[in-house]
């Protein structure tokens, strides 16, 4: 069976084509590469909401939210609960936040248009099979607690998939996990008995992007960085911003067949 994601319903593409502009705070972020919205499930299907801060370099090529290395974390994550299918990833900022611009950038959280468009999206997204969010980061922490319309759905608060504390990383997600499974109901073909994490992230703690959350033609390797992780030295990602210019060029290795 060939899966691809066909693009976003019409009353989320409304919501997506009046994004808020970031104005002064366009310096703040890489902001002429346009916004990323989302990634999975958008038809009301969803048990579990990702929230997370930002998008990256992958995510733009992708076109979707949480694909690159961290977004392979995430789809991990989400296997050990037995999600396979059943989730929906938004960002904290529509924008990809430049990290030595966060301490600024962070007031475009609460800012007023940019706040309410976001909860507008947030509502959009909250169906009624919703059975957990989980915030990624501090940023998508603030977002979700900035959100009236989570009303009593339990809210799992968690560092970001990049964290540089791999321990505390760890840690946090091993008891998330176990919090979760007694919230979430697995998916029919997910298996929630898999192994939680240990003192050390492992490749086995990583899952591929499904190809139904991909626009169609997308090459079979994006969204699956393990041929990278396993080079010599290993590559974190097969998109990159090279430093003598960020804002404007992505370098985009494939995997020799």
């Amino acid at each position: 069976m060939i899966e691809f994601d066909v693009g976003p319903p019409a009353a989320f593409a409304q919501l997506f084509a009046v994004c808020p502009d970031l104005g002064g705070a366009r310096k703040h972020f890489w902001y002429d590469w346009g916004p990323i919205f989302y990634r999975g499930r958008l038809d009301g299907s969803a048990k579990v909401l990702c929230v997370a801060s930002d998008p990256g370099p992958t995510e733009r090529i992708a076109g979707r939210t949480l694909v690159g290395d961290a977004g392979q974390r995430v789809q991990g994550f989400l296997a050990k609960l037995g999600i396979t299918r059943s989730y929906l990833c938004l960002n904290a900022f529509a924008y990809a936040l430049i990290p030595s611009e966060s301490a600024s950038g962070e007031a475009v959280l609460t800012e007023a248009a940019q706040l309410a468009w976001r909860n507008i999206l947030y509502d959009l997204s909250h169906g009624p099979d919703l059975q957990a969010i989980i915030a990624f980061g501090v940023q998508a922490q603030q977002a979700v607690n900035l959100w009236p319309g989570r009303s009593t759905t339990p809210v799992a608060q968690v560092p970001h998939p990049t964290s540089h504390d791999e321990a505390n990383l760890l840690k946090q997600w091993n008891k998330a996990i176990q919090h979760l499974h007694s919230i979430v109901t697995p998916d029919a073909d997910g298996d929630a008995t898999a192994t939680n994490y240990g003192q050390q992230f492992l490749e086995s703690d990583y899952a591929p992007i499904p190809r139904r959350d991909l626009p169609f033609g997308a090459p079979t390797f994006l969204g699956d960085d393990a041929w990278a992780r396993a080079s010599s030295p290993p590559i974190r990602s097969s998109v990159s911003r090279p430093a003598h210019d960020d804002r404007h060029t992505l370098v985009w290795i494939a995997p020799k067949s």
